[in-house]
């Protein structure tokens, strides 16, 4: 089984069919999610099946991540450890999928759906298409994107201010304790603190050294900003009107 293997059977390349593809599938599936949540809630039994298969898709997604590595002999805690980003927003969206609890809801709407979204647009995989790395990788951040999605949409709560900022300091903990502990401890570069990354994203804009890091903090409470208030402008309305 190539597809599983090691080798790289074929380079990604940004933007090919497959990665249209992926974007044009992620972009159906989020839309669709925003416009008829408030529906999917009135269907008690729809919305558990949703539910359930995003859930399911996650956790099989990081668990077969993790078998991928140990097979082929290339894991290591610099790369397999859960502590970038999207791999930290999974497992908290896995935990609030399972238990409805809207403080958890809260915090994976803000740090969940803009790293998947451009992790989808400017993925950092060397895996190209057909290979097992690239379904997974697709298939983990789209799920994603859409379990914090429906989470919102299909739960009646509504977003303080302070519930935005309390999340974005719970985000600003979180990186200390990785940037000043866990990348050192392990010589990693996760949530790209120590450097970074390779591939040609949107974190190359910000520059080197202190304003590296002062431009980073900057982008992710604008962010969450923007987060917060296309939640109280507009799912909230898209929610009422349904």
């Amino acid at each position: 089984m190539k597809w599983f293997g090691s080798e790289r059977l074929a380079p990604f390349n940004a933007f090919e069919w497959y990665h249209i593809i992926m974007v044009l599938v992620y972009v159906f599936g989020f839309i669709s999610l925003l416009i008829y949540g408030s529906k999917i809630t009135k269907k008690k039994r729809l919305s558990n099946i949703i539910r359930w298969v995003l859930f399911v898709i996650l956790v099989c997604s990081e668990l077969s991540y993790q078998a991928w590595g140990s097979l082929n002999n290339s894991w290591n805690v610099r790369e397999y450890l859960p502590f970038q980003l999207c791999s930290i927003a999974g497992i908290l969206t896995m935990i609030a999928l399972f238990t409805k609890k809207h403080n958890l809801i809260q915090i994976v709407f803000f740090i969940g759906v803009v790293p998947s979204f451009l992790a989808v647009i400017t993925p950092e995989l060397y895996y190209g298409f057909p290979h097992f790395r690239f379904w997974q990788f697709f298939i983990h951040h789209i799920a994603l994107s859409w379990a914090c999605i429906f989470l919102i949409v299909t739960t009646p709560l509504t977003i303080s201010f302070k519930d935005m900022f309390q999340s974005y300091l719970y985000l600003l903990g979180y990186a200390a304790l990785v940037g000043f502990v866990i990348n050192p401890l392990f010589k990693a570069n996760f949530l790209f603190l120590a450097r970074i990354p390779s591939a040609n994203t949107p974190l190359s804009l910000l520059g080197d050294g202190i304003w590296y890091y002062i431009n980073l903090c900057s982008v992710g409470f604008i962010v969450f900003i923007a987060l917060y208030y296309i939640h109280k402008v507009f799912i909230m309305k898209v929610q009422s009107f349904n």
